[in-house]
């Protein structure tokens, strides 16, 4: 797999040798990135992060910290191997757990922007909803979705954007003022 853009782009990292993970695309990455145009300074939660790539697509854009969530001990050592490899320890961290468990030991963890891409034959909709109350207000949730199925409503977050890439569509989801 290959980094899109920024200050690493067109480095190389790894994927998980797992099947539970569905590695996104460098064409849908590119693109949720450019819908969310300047990242620089924003803090980051990759929840499902697999190989950790839009984790670390959003540390190449600038972001000021990324946490990547993951429980598959495979993609946990992909992640691992690519922060080393890429040399993004100081601003990309994993933190090996289940997501919802995480969500529910952390209550005041949030961020500028949450990107979630669930493995899609479990969506796990208990968790994306435990997923809206760690993005900031003013913050986004970008959802990656199957194409076939409709997106959720995530209490707490309004869908504002929809984009389908062949067989997966993504949502942009922000976190209007309380």
């Amino acid at each position: 797999m290959r980094v899109v853009a920024g200050d690493l782009g067109g480095r190389t990292f790894d994927s998980p040798r797992t099947n539970r993970t569905h590695p996104m695309s460098e064409r849908i990455r590119g693109a949720i990135f450019s819908v969310l145009g300047d990242i620089t300074g924003l803090t980051v939660l990759d929840a499902f992060s697999g190989s950790g790539a839009l984790g670390i697509e959003a540390v190449s854009r600038g972001a000021a910290s990324v946490v990547s969530i993951e429980n598959d001990p495979s993609a946990q050592r992909a992640i691992k191997d690519n922060i080393r490899r890429l040399d993004i320890g100081r601003t990309m961290r994993l933190i090996r757990a289940g997501l919802y468990g995480w969500s529910q030991n952390n209550p005041d963890s949030q961020f500028d922007l949450v990107l979630a891409d669930p493995p899609f034959d479990e969506l796990q909709m208990l968790t994306l909803q435990a997923l809206a109350k760690h993005v900031n207000e003013g913050g986004l949730l970008v959802l990656c979705w199957p194409g076939a199925e409709r997106l959720p409503d995530i209490k707490g977050i309004n869908l504002i954007e929809t984009k389908t890439y062949g067989d997966a569509q993504v949502g942009f989801y922000r976190r209007q003022a309380d």
